[in-house]
């Protein structure tokens, strides 16, 4: 049950330090190293076999699902490089387990679980990106060392030019143009770009974006990593609910911020001119005798900085 324990319940912040330590002492495919053979199903059915690529395309091959917060900030960006790539480039999403089940998507008791998780993905997110179908046990993802979000760089001769803890599509697209660049120049087909890997934790998107993939889990799921990540987990949660309706409508968001910020600068203003014409004149409260008493400040004074 569970893929021999690959599937969890539940997401433990212990697990994934684990794997994230794992990761770091030579249980993932370094730079250099060839990337490991995989064969596998797309959403839609296409045969995918990594050594079909070898002399022929590089491969961006990340990881990824449904309640991931990682993968919810990374898409929008990667489906973008995934438009704009080069005819010597693919892009490959592998669906993996759930980084954070819950009763609205459970962990994966069978393929059928795992489908319509990565089906609601595509929809949710309009993901372009061939999503690849890891099977039930996790087998492609256990060879690329099980985190929730990584991204592997695999050029043309099937090794690993460049790995990422997790998935930032800005320093792909850099390592990208870099190997690029190596390959066009120097006709080699492999080359280890930008030191080889990126070890950074996730951006500030992940922080925005974080509710939306916790809430398709459901209610479980986010009371589990408020749990487990305690005053972190819970901050972010609320930064991301807040942020949500900016990055769902920001036109709309913008539009109601400039209204409200218009109405309450002219409640301000009016007040103001009221004051004046009462007192005969405008004085600032930091000038006022009350404030000089109780701060012992007056005359000049600078500026500071809140």
């Amino acid at each position: 049950m569970f893929g021999k324990g690959y599937n969890y319940k539940a997401f433990e912040r212990n697990r994934l330090l684990k794997d994230m330590a794992a990761s770091k002492i030579g249980n993932t495919p370094s730079a250099g190293d060839r990337a490991p053979a995989f064969e596998a199903r797309t959403l839609d059915g296409e045969k995918i076999r990594l050594k079909d690529f070898r002399g022929e395309k590089n491969v961006v091959l990340t990881f990824g699902s449904a309640t991931c917060p990682a993968t919810a900030a990374s898409l929008p960006e990667l489906n973008e490089l995934y438009h704009d790539r080069d005819n010597d480039v693919e892009f490959l999403f592998v669906y993996v387990r759930e980084a954070h089940p819950g009763e609205r998507i459970p962990a994966h008791e069978d393929m059928g679980d795992k489908i319509r998780a990565a089906e609601r993905l595509r929809q949710q997110e309009d993901v372009d990106i061939p999503i690849v179908m890891d099977e039930w046990d996790g087998r492609i993802h256990r060879k690329y060392g099980k985190l929730p979000n990584p991204s592997f760089i695999i050029d043309k001769s099937g090794r690993i030019a460049f790995r990422s803890l997790y998935t930032r599509p800005k320093v792909i697209a850099k390592a990208l143009d870099e190997l690029l660049t190596v390959q066009h120049e120097r006709g080699e087909d492999h080359a280890i770009v930008l030191g080889g890997e990126d070890l950074s934790l996730p951006s500030l998107q992940v922080m925005l974006r974080a509710h939306r993939a916790l809430e398709r889990g459901g209610e479980r799921a986010m009371a589990t990593f408020r749990r487990e990540l305690g005053v972190p987990g819970r901050v972010v949660l609320t930064t991301s609910r807040l942020a949500q309706p900016i990055l769902e409508n920001p036109g709309k968001t913008v539009a109601a911020i400039a209204t409200a910020a218009l109405v309450i600068g002219a409640g301000i203003w009016g007040g103001l001119l009221l004051r004046r014409k009462r007192l005969g004149t405008y004085r600032s409260p930091y000038e006022s005798r009350r404030f000089q008493r109780h701060t012992g400040w007056g005359g000049e004074y600078e500026a500071v900085g809140i």
